[in-house]
C-alpha cells in the first residue's frame, strides 16, 4: 500500500509506463545520432565526386526513413510518458482532496482557502511538468551526451572532442550555484499565488457586502498591493532566470567558438575532413541543446522540490478527530442509536493556550425532549453544537456522552449519520435544489425531499420557479433569500431523517410567521428525537422543555420559559426586550 505523503510512490505505480517511454526515447536518441554521421559521408561524397544519383537517393531515403521513425516513436513516447505524468497528476489531486476532506476543523481555520487551491494547481503542476518533459529532457540529454561524444572521439578527433568540452564544467558550475537560488524563489512565488487566489476569492464570494458598502474602490487597491507584490516576486524569479539562461547560452557558444577555430586548423592541416568537421559541428548541436536545457531541467526541478515539500506537508498532517481504533464494538456501539445526550462537568477551549468557551457544563438531553440554547455573541452556543457533532474533542476536564458512551469512542459515521444539523451560514452547492436537500449517500426520493420542504415552509417557493426543485442555484445558492436558504437548509437536515436535530440560529432570517409555521410542523417530527435549538430570538425557543442561558461559558440560568421568567433574571430581561421591539414594529 502506497503511504500517502510519498510522492515517489505514486509515480512507481506507472514504472512499466515510463519504462516503454524510456526505451522509445532510447531508439528517437540514436536514431538522432545517425543523422550527422550519414549528413558527413555525404558531405565527403560531394567533395570527393564520388556520388552519383543511386547513392544520393539511397542516403536520401534513410533519412526519410529515420524522419518518419523519429515521428512514430515521439508520438508513442508522449503517450507513455505524458500519459503517467497525467495518470500522478489525477491520482495525487484526488487523494490531496480526499486527504483535506478527512483533516479537522482546526486545519482549515489555519490555513486559507487560496493557499490550499494553489496546492492543488499550481504547485501539482509543477510536478506535473518535471514528471514529463522534465523526464523528457533529462532522458534525452543524458542519452544524445553519452552517444555523441562516443561516436565524437572514435569518428571524428578525440583532442577537438576534449576541447570544445572545456567550458562544460563552468556550466555545471553556475547550474549548481543558482540551482537553491530558483528554488527559494519559486516557493515565494507559490506562497505569493496562495495570497492573491485568496484574495480573489474573498471578494467574489463577498461581492454583495462590497458592492452594499461601496467598497470598489477600496478593494480595487488593496487588490492592486497584494497583485503587485506578487508581480515583484515573480520579477525577482524572472530577472535571476534572465541571467541564467543566457549566461549557459554563453557558456555553451564557447564550445562552438572552439571548435570552429581548432577544427579549422585540423581541416586546412588536412587532419580530419570536411564531412567529418560537418558531422562534428552536428554533434555538438546536438549535445548543446539537451545541455542547454539542463537549466531548464534544474529549474523544473527546483520547482518540483518546492512544490513537493509543500503537497507533502498536507499530506502529513494528521487529523484531531479520528476514529476510535477498536477490534471490538464498545459499549453501545452496535446497539441502535437513540441520541441521549449528557455533557459531564464539561469544559473546553479551541487550544490548549487559549481561554476556556465551555466552563464546567453539566447537561442531560433524553430523546424526544428539545433543549433551547441562548445566550450573548461569543458565549459559547454553537460550541455545544460544534463537540456534539465531534467536529472538536474536549481537550480539558469532563465528558460529552452518546446514549451513554464517549463521544470519542463513537464512530465518526455512526454519529453524524443520526444527526440533522443546520449551520449558521446557511452553506448550498452550485447544483440543483434536489440535490442540496438530498445531500446524503444515498439520494432520497423526491417524495421524500418535498416531506422534507413542506415542513421548511420552502416547498411553495420552490414550486413555483421555472424548473421547480431541478433549478440550478449560484454559487453558495447566491439566486435564494436569506430566509429561503435557511429553509432550504433546514429541509437537508430533516430529509436525513435523523436522530439528533441541531438548529443553531437557522431561523434567524425568516419573519416571525413563517417561523412559527416552522415550529410548529416540526413538533411532530421532534416528539421522537433529541432536538437542540440554539437561537437568539426567544420566540424561536420558547416551547422548548428546557431551555438554557450561556454567558461566558457557563450556564447561568436553566428552566422551562415560565420558569425562566419567574427568576426575573438574563432571560425575563431579554424576553421583555423583545416584546417592546416588536410592538415598535407592529405600531
Amino acid at each position: 500500500m502506497i503511504n500517502k505523503a510519498n510522492l515517489f510512490g505514486y509515480l512507481i505505480k506507472h514504472k512499466w509506463r515510463y519504462v516503454k517511454g524510456l526505451f522509445l526515447l532510447i531508439v528517437i536518441n540514436i536514431l538522432q545520432v545517425l543523422v550527422p554521421r550519414i549528413t558527413g559521408q555525404i558531405v565527403d561524397g560531394l567533395e570527393t565526386l564520388s556520388l552519383d544519383d543511386r547513392k544520393l537517393l539511397y542516403y536520401g531515403a534513410i533519412l526519410i526513413l529515420i524522419s518518419l521513425m523519429t515521428f512514430v516513436s515521439h508520438f508513442l513516447s508522449r503517450l507513455q510518458v505524458a500519459g503517467a505524468s497525467n495518470r500522478f497528476d489525477y491520482e495525487v489531486r484526488n487523494v490531496m482532496f480526499d486527504h483535506m476532506l478527512k483533516l479537522s476543523m482546526k486545519f482549515f481555520h489555519r490555513n486559507r482557502v487560496g493557499e490550499l487551491m494553489a496546492l492543488a494547481t499550481n504547485d501539482l503542476g509543477s510536478l506535473r511538468m518535471i514528471t514529463s518533459r522534465g523526464f523528457n529532457l533529462m532522458t534525452n540529454t543524458l542519452i544524445l551526451l553519452v552517444s555523441s561524444i562516443v561516436i565524437m572521439v572514435r569518428y571524428v578527433d578525440p583532442r577537438l572532442t576534449l576541447y570544445a568540452f572545456l567550458p562544460l564544467p563552468f556550466l555545471v558550475l553556475v547550474m549548481t550555484k543558482f540551482g537553491p537560488m530558483i528554488n527559494r524563489r519559486f516557493r515565494r512565488v507559490q506562497e505569493s499565488f496562495s495570497d492573491l487566489t485568496r484574495k480573489t476569492t474573498e471578494n467574489i464570494a463577498g461581492i454583495r457586502v462590497v458592492k452594499a458598502f461601496v467598497q470598489e474602490d477600496y478593494e480595487k487597491e488593496n487588490f492592486a498591493k497584494v497583485n503587485q507584490e506578487n508581480f515583484d516576486i515573480n520579477m525577482n524569479l524572472v530577472k535571476l532566470q534572465g541571467i541564467f539562461y543566457p549566461l549557459i547560452n554563453l557558456i555553451s557558444s564557447l564550445s562552438f567558438l572552439i571548435a570552429f577555430v581548432y577544427g579549422g586548423n585540423l581541416i586546412i592541416n588536412k587532419q580530419i575532413s570536411l564531412g567529418d568537421f560537418i558531422a562534428f559541428n552536428g554533434y555538438l548541436g546536438i549535445i548543446i541543446r539537451p545541455v542547454m536545457s539542463i537549466g531548464m531541467i534544474i529549474n523544473f526541478a527546483q520547482r518540483a522540490k518546492a512544490s513537493k515539500e509543500r503537497i507533502e506537508e498536507l499530506l502529513n498532517e494528521e487529523p484531531d478527530i479520528v476514529d476510535p481504533v477498536a477490534e471490538n464494538p464498545g459499549p453501545g456501539q452496535a446497539e441502535d442509536f437513540h441520541g441521549r445526550i449528557e455533557f459531564k462537568n464539561l469544559t473546553f477551549s479551541y487550544g490548549r493556550k487559549e481561554p476556556d468557551v465551555l466552563k464546567n457544563i453539566d447537561l442531560t438531553i433524553e430523546p424526544g425532549r428539545t433543549l433551547g440554547i441562548i445566550g450573548k455573541v461569543g458565549s459559547g452556543k454553537s460550541t455545544i453544537a460544534n463537540l456534539i457533532l465531534r467536529l472538536y474533542d474536549p481537550l480539558e476536564e469532563g465528558q460529552l456522552l452518546i446514549d451513554g458512551v464517549d463521544i470519542t469512542k463513537t464512530s465518526l459515521k455512526r454519529l453524524r449519520d443520526n444527526i440533522g444539523y443546520i449551520p449558521q451560514d446557511n452553506f448550498l452547492f452550485s447544483s440543483s435544489i434536489r440535490s442540496n436537500i438530498g445531500f446524503m449517500p444515498e439520494e432520497p426520493t423526491l417524495e421524500e425531499i418535498r416531506r422534507a420542504a413542506s415542513i421548511s415552509q420552502i416547498d411553495d417557493s420552490i414550486m413555483e420557479l421555472p424548473n421547480q426543485y431541478d433549478t440550478i442555484l449560484g454559487e453558495r445558492g447566491v439566486n435564494l433569500s436569506g430566509g429561503q436558504k435557511q429553509r432550504v437548509s433546514i429541509a437537508r437536515a430533516l430529509v436525513r431523517d435523523p436522530k439528533i436535530l441541531i438548529l443553531d440560529d437557522s431561523l434567524s432570517a425568516v419573519d416571525t410567521d413563517t417561523e412559527r409555521k416552522i415550529l410548529n410542523e416540526l413538533k411532530p417530527f421532534m416528539e421522537e428525537r433529541t432536538c437542540i435549538i440554539i437561537a437568539h430570538r426567544i420566540s424561536s425557543i420558547q416551547d422548548a422543555d428546557e431551555i438554557i442561558v450561556l454567558d461566558d461559558g457557563r450556564i447561568i440560568e436553566r428552566g422551562s420559559h415560565e420558569e425562566l421568567l419567574e427568576l426575573n433574571g438574563y432571560y425575563n430581561r431579554i424576553y421583555q426586550r423583545q416584546l417592546l421591539e416588536q410592538e415598535i414594529e407592529t405600531a
